[in-house]
């Protein structure tokens, strides 16, 4: 019974067969489909921006990696994925009249009735805390960082209500890891790092409003704002925009690592950037901004987007 319950609020947007429906028991499918366990690409990109940060910082202090850096990676992994969580079960608690309204959202577990109010924020609650204790093994600086960052977190869910730029709201939040994990490393913020910030705050516009292409119908029956209804016709060309901004402010980034001249890295770099370019392109290209299918997969695909990056700043140290 449980399980027939479990199909019939199935999420639109989750993979068929996904491992939190096929390997949890059935109390806490929809808590963690409310945190998007079910749907992992937010988590990536939510955690990719951290170790953007921490490779830049690892690259620019040119020693050997230590524990600490190593545990650096490993622990924004477990809180991307407990802050995604918490931060998501914080939006659909503020959605839940315009989830329900959604084809795609409606079936969420609070539109749906699966979860309450109440049972929500403590689960959100739990989630905070659980990160919490994470952060702590940071140095103090990068906490005071990553806790500037919680303003972001509330009121981005109220910005599609007020504004048609939502999506940059998004993109100060998603990508504070990068702040974050350079602090960690370094205890100090430098311009490179925020040329890399707002870098992917320009890739966050770039995905989110691919993203967003999926409710575009619903949005605007119910007075949903968002880049992808404001760009119209012309959101390909905005696209395109958005990788020039976002390509030239990461080779910004690495403007000290790249001060030497040393070939292998120069090559490294151009050679990761164009693999940027290239997929970024070929997503814009291959996007049919009238296909839900469509938009789903090719926001999915910005994971690989982030993790071309990850293998450059790699490469870089080398």
């Amino acid at each position: 019974m449980n399980s027939l319950k479990n199909n019939l609020f199935k999420i639109s947007d989750s993979s068929e067969g996904n491992f939190v429906d096929r390997y949890f028991p059935n109390w806490s499918v929809p808590y963690l489909r409310l945190s998007r366990a079910d749907r992992p690409t937010g988590t990536w990109l939510l955690l990719l921006p951290c170790w953007f940060g921490i490779l830049l910082a690892y690259n620019e202090k040119n020693t050997s990696i230590s524990f600490y850096e190593i545990w650096l990676l490993i622990a924004c992994g477990l809180g991307a994925f407990l802050m995604r969580g918490a931060g998501c079960t914080w939006n659909d608690i503020l959605d839940k009249k315009y989830d329900a309204r959604v084809e795609r959202t409606k079936n969420r577990p609070i539109p749906s009735g699966q979860v309450t109010i109440l049972k929500a924020f403590i689960w959100m609650i739990v989630q905070s805390l659980f990160a919490f204790l994470i952060l702590l093994t940071f140095n103090k600086f990068s906490i005071f960082i990553a806790c500037l960052s919680l303003f972001l977190v509330a009121i981005y869910p109220l910005a599609k209500r007020i504004t048609w730029w939502p999506q940059i709201f998004l993109g100060l939040a998603f990508n504070w890891g990068v702040l974050v994990g350079y602090s960690a490393s370094l205890e100090k913020l430098s311009i490179q790092v925020f040329y890399m910030y707002f870098a992917c705050i320009f890739w966050t516009l770039f995905y989110d409003t691919i993203y967003a292409l999926q409710d575009i119908k619903d949005d605007s029956i119910i007075g949903v704002k968002s880049t992808a209804r404001l760009f119209g016709n012309k959101l390909k060309y905005w696209l395109y925009l958005f990788i020039i901004l976002f390509l030239s402010l990461f080779i910004l980034s690495t403007v000290p690592i790249m001060i030497d001249y040393n070939f292998l890295r120069l090559t490294t770099l151009f050679i990761g950037t164009s693999f940027l370019f290239i997929h970024l392109t070929l997503q814009v290209k291959n996007l049919n901004i009238d296909s839900t299918s469509s938009a789903l997969k090719t926001f999915k695909s910005n994971r690989n987007t982030g993790l071309i990056i990850v293998f450059t700043l790699t490469g870089i140290s080398i």
